[in-house]
């Protein structure tokens, strides 16, 4: 049963983010260009997602930036979701922060899946994704890190830091976004 996420992220600059188009662009295949908007609700595993095309509700269980996360996903149509939205928050969920971003996805074969994000505010994010079970996940984390050293990305960056970036984003994101409170 493939109902694990398995994935491998980094922080790149604007020079590996176009280096890693021009590769995936060459070795992959393009599945899509989209624009995200995100809505995390309270304690960052309830999401609200909407894209060019659906709105999605998405559990994800473990916490933020863990390699290793089970991943429940509904798809609604693309209309649902500032009524999603409007359910949780007569639910009494509050909305912890937003995200906006600009998603570039591959097909990298053998189920891996590299999504190249620009993230308003955050940074630019090159992850590698792979579904799998609790008993391939370390051996598919693994291989997932030696595909993104074959990309050329040298350093994976620490939990700790995405986790640092994560905390200072969650309390600012209104300010960065020029969002009202």
């Amino acid at each position: 049963m493939k109902n694990v996420e398995i994935e491998v992220r980094s922080f790149i600059s604007p020079i590996q983010y176009k280096s890693l188009e021009r590769k995936l662009n060459k070795i992959a295949r393009s599945l899509k260009e989209i624009k995200e908007e995100t809505v995390y609700l309270e304690r960052e595993s309830l999401r609200i997602r909407r894209d060019n095309s659906y709105s999605y509700l998405i559990f994800k269980s473990g916490k933020i930036h863990d390699n290793f996360r089970g991943e429940i996903k509904i798809r609604f149509e693309r209309t649902d979701f500032d009524k999603l939205r409007d359910l949780f928050e007569k639910l009494g969920f509050n909305i912890d922060v937003m995200w906006f971003r600009e998603r570039k996805v591959y097909d990298l074969k053998e189920g891996i899946k590299v999504f190249l994000d620009k993230t308003k505010g955050y940074g630019m994010i090159v992850e590698l994704e792979k579904f799998g079970t609790e008993q391939n996940k370390e051996k598919i984390y693994d291989d997932l890190k030696v595909k993104l050293l074959t990309l050329g990305i040298k350093k994976i960056t620490p939990k700790k830091e995405f986790d640092k970036k994560f905390k200072y984003y969650k309390n600012n994101w209104r300010k960065i976004l020029n969002l009202k409170a």
